[in-house]
């Protein structure tokens, strides 16, 4: 048999898919494994670049074969799919794996460690519980409206729905609505407790790291941004320039241009949702702040003087954006400039 130089792993639940190529791209194996025989069959093979597709078990396995003594590299599944030559199966998934994990301007996703993944899922939990939160805050909303109770938006009115919810001396509710809006109240009171625990959590892992601590200094950028800033974004020196790193979060133009004319549209929305979404609620907050002072950056009240509110929020994100990655890179903490010094240097 020749030598394996390169494998491609189709990782699954309990069969996963594995191609053996050569020096030169040729096919050598392609079978398949039990979970059980996985690490088995790495511990057997002599040092070989392993590719996988990103997913949600790919940064265990990526440890795990890598112990062995293999090069592991990670792919977005995204930048597999043009390698797959017809049909969906395991063994032309990891073909695919195989012939893409060798090209050179091929991407790649860092691999995170436990700790990097644990402090995720405290993030996607909280997430979770926002989500259960606002569900049972709506349902109780609909509920009572069916009833002709009402409250003004906002989750601090949601208290006077449940104290009339508890209130059995309250006749506008039928004994059998108020047993079942009870439990709607109580869910909502359970997952705030929770959610409150878990952001108290958050904020003392945001005092004690270091980098942590110098994201907050930029404006609109809190502990709960911070915190999944260094969570979702192991390893920012990969990024080559803050552009790259705005773009990676979606927050630049998605290009569709031909024959020589460019053509921009709207923002591209790729990467992690949940730390563009924060980017974009940090940067509106910077925004109100902004149309309250009179001194504070003119450029962005120049920007909301032509431009949509939103697009503005847009636009302040993808420059948050940029300073998070120099300061990541480049050390520092954030250093407002001096409105007085930037209106001296434009006149």
């Amino acid at each position: 048999m020749k030598q394996v130089i390169t494998i491609g792993l189709d990782l699954a639940k309990h069969v996963f898919q594995v191609h053996g190529a050569d020096a030169e791209g040729s096919p050598v194996f392609n079978r398949k494994l039990r979970r059980s025989e996985v690490l088995r069959f790495f511990e057997k093979l002599p040092a070989c670049l392993v590719g996988m597709e990103a997913c949600g078990s790919a940064h265990y396995w990526a440890r795990e074969i890598a112990a062995l003594g293999h090069e592991v590299r990670l792919i977005p599944p995204a930048y597999v799919k043009p390698f797959v030559k017809r049909g969906k199966t395991d063994a032309a998934d990891a073909e695919a794996i195989s012939e893409a994990v060798t090209r050179k301007t091929m991407r790649f996703v860092p691999i995170k460690t436990a700790e990097q993944q644990a402090a995720a899922m405290v993030l996607k939990t909280r997430a979770l519980l926002v989500r259960q939160r606002t569900q049972a805050v709506n349902a109780l909303r609909a509920h009572l409206a069916e009833l002709g109770i009402i409250a003004t938006a906002g989750l601090a009115k949601v208290e006077a729905l449940v104290a009339i919810v508890r209130d059995e001396t309250d006749a506008r509710l039928p004994a059998a609505a108020r047993f079942a809006l009870i439990a709607i109240a109580n869910e909502i009171e359970a997952s705030a407790d929770q959610i409150e625990r878990l952001e108290r959590a958050i904020v003392v892992e945001a005092k004690h790291d270091e980098d942590m601590r110098r994201l907050t200094t930029i404006p609109g950028v809190g502990a709960i941004t911070a915190a999944t800033i260094k969570a979702l974004v192991p390893d920012p020196g990969g990024f080559k320039s803050a552009r790259h790193f705005a773009a990676w979060l979606g927050l630049t133009p998605r290009p569709h241009s031909s024959g020589g004319k460019e053509r921009l549209g709207r923002i591209s929305k790729m990467g992690n949702p949940e730390l563009r979404s924060l980017l974009v609620v940090g940067a509106t907050a910077v925004l109100r702040v902004v149309r309250s002072d009179a001194r504070a950056r003119p450029w962005l009240k120049a920007l909301l003087a032509r431009r949509p509110f939103k697009v503005a929020a847009v636009a302040q994100a993808n420059k948050t954006a940029r300073i998070i990655w120099a300061l990541l890179n480049k050390g520092g903490i954030y250093r407002r400039p001096d409105p007085l010094a930037i209106a001296a240097v434009t006149q």
